[in-house]
């Protein structure tokens, strides 16, 4: 409704994952680096940990759309499968053909594709999101998946990325090898106050919005204090902001349409 009245080509804060508006905050820059570090150096288990809400998604995706075309790449979202159906999402996700739904047959053409892929000097890396839903068995299989591995480099890089009760689970006694092969780990912690304005601005902006939309000093205040900086929250307030401001036919976004639209969506 409100994207007519502020010249917007597009809703500035939907909460869906959409990485061409991934925000290079302090944080996400340094999960970013890690990411491409692990990858490049082939490190093989990287393992990336956040509150709900804090971008881990949004994160992946844009790491997928900056890697180059050497990288194969398969992101798994919300692995609630068997041990055997993982197996089959991932090769379904790397396009590699297995007639058989035998374990060990899928492990066998998944060590063919990465065999034939290194030799060609590609990377491959298997994103896994929300892997704190996996079972204990489910992430001991990520460990043997891991072991497919020349004398020189890991053949696959794994990225496991979760919610802080994943740092948990691998501390059971069940999963200490895997834990123990996590080679980089990093935790995407909220905005601080300070970045907060530019990531409300930076949305604006890939939107499609002039600089008359503002937000002022003090309505940004308030949105730090009721999200304390997670995006997932700033991005429903503020989408609720705008259209309150539609609504007043208002450009600037104050304190008290700030403070109404928080109390509407408590």
């Amino acid at each position: 409704m409100y994207k007519e009245f502020y010249g917007l080509k597009e809703n500035p804060f939907n909460v869906t994952s959409d990485p061409s508006f991934f925000f290079s905050s302090t944080y996400h820059a340094e999960a970013f680096a890690h990411l491409v570090y692990g990858i490049q150096q082939r490190k093989g288990i990287i393992l990336i940990t956040g509150e709900i809400g804090t971008g881990k998604t949004t994160l992946c995706r844009a790491l997928l759309n900056r890697l180059d075309q050497k990288t194969r790449t398969a992101f798994i979202l919300y692995p609630n499968f068997s041990e055997v159906q993982l197996l089959q999402m991932v090769v379904k996700d790397f396009g590699i053909q297995v007639r058989s739904s035998n374990k060990a047959a899928i492990i066998n053409a998944l060590n063919e594709f990465l065999l034939g892929e290194t030799n060609q000097g590609h990377n491959v890396v298997l994103i896994i999101d929300e892997a704190q839903n996996l079972k204990a068995s489910q992430l001991e299989q990520i460990r043997l998946l891991s072991n497919l591995e020349t004398e020189k480099e890991k053949l696959l890089q794994i990225i496991l990325v979760g919610q802080p009760e994943l740092c948990e689970k691998l501390k059971l006694p069940s999963l200490r090898q895997l834990n123990q092969r996590i080679t980089i780990r990093n935790h995407i912690k909220p905005l601080d106050k300070k970045e907060l304005k530019g990531y409300i601005q930076h949305r604006l902006h890939i939107a499609g919005a002039s600089k008359d939309i503002i937000f002022a000093d003090e309505a940004v205040e308030e949105i730090f204090l009721c999200s304390m900086g997670t995006p997932r929250l700033i991005n429903i307030i503020c989408d609720r902001a705008l259209l309150a401001g539609f609504v007043a036919e208002t450009w600037t976004i104050d304190y008290n349409i700030i403070k109404k639209c928080i109390e509407e969506i408590s």
